[in-house]
């Protein structure tokens, strides 16, 4: 008998080979933090934007960071390639500090919900795809949790006056 592991037409490896991809490379260190600040500036909120870049860049050498301390080793059945370092997981890293970012900047109770399952489904399949220790994945979650709130505390007020003043009073186009 095989396990769903194994198969690899399940589609929870497929899943998990997108997960991959979106999390990490170009996707995840060029197209989603600008293209994710770009819709900000475009939809009147620069500081969003900013908040926006700062977390993900943040987040992503504080996660780089440690990888170079800590120099864990990777599970030895991993799928896919990846960097050096197991801990922590950067693709968990990066969905926290999304899914916070988002969370904070349009307040909106299903944007959590959605955040939070990304992040679980992220943790899950980094795991699965043995390229993480279910410890590297928590480890990422909590980066970037108290990146994304620790640069929030910075532009906490800013960004506040952004999301309360009217769209047509947001700075010019």
């Amino acid at each position: 008998m095989t396990s769903v592991r194994e198969s690899p037409n399940s589609i929870l490896m497929h899943i998990s080979f997108v997960m991959n991809f979106l999390g990490g490379g170009l996707i995840a260190w060029v197209i989603i933090p600008l293209g994710g600040a770009a819709a900000f500036v475009l939809t009147r909120k620069p500081v969003a934007a900013i908040y926006w870049l700062l977390s993900l860049g943040l987040s992503a050498a504080a996660v780089q960071g440690v990888k170079q301390l800590v120099g864990r080793a990777r599970p030895l059945d991993m799928l896919v390639v990846s960097d050096h370092g197991s801990f922590p997981s950067g693709h968990t890293a990066n969905a926290a500090t999304i899914a916070v970012v988002l969370g904070i900047v349009f307040r909106r109770t299903w944007i959590w919900v959605v955040g939070v399952l990304g992040i679980v489904v992220m943790a899950f399949t980094r795991t699965y795809l043995g390229a993480h220790w279910i410890t590297d994945t928590l480890a990422g979650t909590l980066i970037g949790v108290c990146v994304a709130v620790i640069a929030w505390a910075a532009l906490g007020v800013p960004l506040l006056k952004e999301q309360l003043r009217p769209r047509h009073q947001r700075s010019p186009r």
